[in-house]
């Protein structure tokens, strides 16, 4: 018991210091300078001045919309003499963050729900009704196989199926592109952002923008930054790319918003910033099912009462708006707790000396 009293007494009521060293030494005192100096330098250069220690930062809350705008005209013996405008092209209407342009298309017009025959491949065609097995279907199939076997065309037999007929050939993709005067069309970017930690808001159409100013202008990094009109072709020619070349089989297309804010300084001074990538992957060596693409129909009643429909394969390029960023503004309590770090890695290295 004595020792425990001994022990708890020791701890409460004595104090000790460390040994002082001092060491007479040129290499070892420039060292220490060194050290202190790095220390320094970590302290005011890396987290004050470049990571603003003295601030509470938040991140970006945001909202985005779009509206694409261009007209153009084909002229194919299949659709005959025909004007495009938005919504024809844009699919769907509105989407969140993002927006997809229809570029390119196989179109199968007037297919009607009856018998013919399936497209050509090592699976379907047939010599025989023996080579079809009725009631099959196949991940490719375009319809359900009735077991017979009939001419595709003069030459060629194929298994017959109940579908939508005539079916899809989608084995050659019209080059060049459908609408390949897409790349005129413009994107009007609606982009509002909000802190919540310092209920700082603000949107990407300034303050100054007129609507004389905003009726003309199209974004160019040099000339106009902070347009929020951008010419398709454009963004995709910034991410590197051929537009010409992408519209063929679509592709994934990045538009980049960086708000980057020091609320210590005027809100005039938090500015959006643009820059573009090509999201989907395009590797030459690797190019199996590349681009972008899916179908939609369009349904209509014949006179006679009878359900048509027309399939288009839609190619295109989806534009994906990703927006994001980080505000920064001055708070004791981040300042404290740096300078209390900083103070303790200077202590470290001075403690020697101070104590001398």
């Amino acid at each position: 018991m004595a020792g425990c009293c001994a022990v708890l007494a020791a701890f409460l009521f004595e104090y000790d210091t460390p040994r002082i060293v001092l060491i007479r030494s040129r290499k070892v005192g420039l060292m220490n300078r060194a050290v202190q100096l790095l220390i320094l330098a970590y302290v005011i250069g890396w987290v004050f001045v470049w990571e603003k220690g003295y601030q509470e930062t938040d991140s970006v809350v945001s909202s985005v919309t779009t509206k694409a705008k261009g007209v153009t005209v084909t002229n194919t013996s299949t659709l005959g003499f025909r004007v495009w405008d938005v919504a024809d092209y844009v699919i769907p209407a509105q989407e969140e963050n993002s927006l997809f342009i229809m570029t390119n298309m196989i179109i199968t017009v007037n297919q009607t729900q009856g018998f013919c025959p399936e497209l050509p491949d090592k699976t379907t065609v047939c010599k025989s009704d023996a080579n079809c097995v009725a009631g099959s279907s196949g991940t490719h199939s375009n319809g359900i196989a009735t077991g017979r076997c009939v001419l595709f065309n003069g030459t060629v037999k194929t298994c017959e199926v109940a579908a939508w007929c005539p079916v899809e050939d989608d084995s050659h993709v019209p080059k060049p592109a459908f609408l390949k005067a897409a790349e005129n069309f413009t994107l009007l970017v609606k982009n509002n952002i909000w802190y919540p930690k310092f209920n700082f808001s603000k949107r990407n159409i300034l303050p100054n923008i007129t609507t004389t100013y905003l009726k003309s202008c199209t974004y160019d990094a040099v000339t106009d930054p902070f347009c929020p009109i951008f010419r398709l072709g454009k963004i995709v020619e910034s991410a590197g790319h051929s537009f010409q070349d992408m519209a063929i089989e679509g592709g994934i297309m990045g538009i980049q918003i960086n708000w980057d804010c020091n609320l210590d300084r005027t809100s005039s001074l938090c500015l959006p910033s643009y820059s573009f990538r090509r999201l989907d992957t395009r590797d030459v060596d690797h190019n199996v099912s590349p681009g972008y693409n899916f179908r939609f129909a369009k349904y209509y009643s014949h006179l006679t009462g009878a359900e048509h429909r027309t399939l288009i394969k839609a190619y295109g390029i989806r534009f994906d708006i990703i927006v994001f960023g980080k505000a920064g503004k001055f708070d004791i309590i981040p300042t404290m707790i740096n300078v209390g770090s900083g103070l303790a890695l200077l202590g470290v290295g001075l403690g020697g000396e101070m104590d001398q």
